[in-house]
């Protein structure tokens, strides 16, 4: 018996063998080296001037202001104190304005968050008849205001000057949040699970309740920090709308308390210069103390917020 063997053709190449690569050369080698020192080192002096600056408030805070302007402050605090804390929390308006600004924060987010939501996923719904138009009215929005003496106009015709409405409704619905949330809704909700659900009986409601809702829980968290942080920092509504000290918030207490202190120094009489030292050295270390306190509840919350603003970081991109 004999045994037929096919010839082998050495010119046919070998299609499930990979190319060899090139070794890199010795000048690739070291310009990828180079660029990721370079890299590296921008990376950290952009973190230092992000973070430094924060460090020196805090340690300025509990520092002499002596020390401060003759420039022994810049690593750690120099003659510590706490005396301008101990102003600050002293102040009963501090405690009030906390509450404020808690009241308004909660309140302006719920319905700041719940107005996008619904809002969005309508205009995100193909068979909504006008919804083309209704966009359109809304970016207009984005480039022409009426301004703040017609916004002033339209909270007092309303009734709403000086009450909690002033300032959570005027700035509510914020389009840009809109336009994203709608772009999440359009590219990550496809139109055949609501038809699955639609056969199974669910309306418009339980489906958005249901399964629109968990599903964007990346989304949701996304808009209750843009949300939260800027009621929290926001005070130029309640200079506008309110007039009754009981209801500013912590930020414009915080701002009325450094010009009281601004004018009690710049006030003394020109003779009395221990009058003005105290007077001035107790205006910088309230002004520093008035910094942390007005920042340290976001700074506390930023790190369990961040992983969701990680995952909320690319929403609204086209896929």
């Amino acid at each position: 018996m004999s045994l037929k063997t096919s010839p082998v053709n050495i010119d046919t190449p070998n299609r499930n063998v990979s190319p060899a690569r090139p070794r890199p050369t010795l000048r690739d080698r070291y310009g990828d080296r180079a660029f990721n020192i370079a890299a590296t080192a921008i990376l950290l002096l952009s973190i230092l001037a992000v973070v430094y600056p924060l460090y020196f408030i805090v340690i300025a805070s509990v520092s002499d202001p002596n020390a401060i302007y003759e420039g022994k402050v810049w690593l750690f605090p120099s003659g510590v104190t706490l005396e301008g804390y101990q102003r600050i929390f002293a102040d009963s308006r501090i405690w009030n304005g906390l509450g404020n600004t808690v009241i308004y924060t909660v309140l302006g987010t719920a319905i700041s968050v719940t107005t996008i939501l619904c809002g969005a996923y309508a205009l995100s719904r193909k068979d909504m008849p006008g919804r083309k138009i209704l966009m359109l009215l809304f970016v207009i929005t984005m480039f022409f205001d009426g301004g703040l003496i017609t916004k002033y106009l339209v909270v007092r015709d309303l009734g709403m000057l000086n009450t909690v409405w002033a300032v959570v409704l005027p700035g509510a619905v914020g389009v840009w949040n809109l336009i994203i949330a709608r772009s999440f809704f359009e590219h990550t909700i496809p139109n055949e699970l609501r038809e699955a659900a639609q056969m199974d009986g669910a309306t418009d409601f339980k489906f958005f309740f249901k399964m629109v809702l968990p599903l964007s829980k990346p989304l949701i968290m996304l808009m209750v920090m843009i949300h939260v942080v800027a009621q929290w920092n926001s005070f130029f509504d309640a200079l506008i709308f309110l007039n009754d000290d009981s209801k500013y918030p912590l930020q414009l207490v915080l701002r009325n308390i450094l010009i009281q202190s601004d004018v009690s120094s710049t006030g003394t009489t020109g003779g009395d210069i221990q009058s003005y030292a105290a007077a001035q050295r107790i205006a910088e270390l309230t002004k520093y103390a008035m910094i942390v306190v007005s920042s340290l509840p976001l700074m506390i919350a930023l790190p369990f917020m961040q992983k969701h603003f990680t995952k909320g970081a690319m929403i609204g991109a086209v896929k």
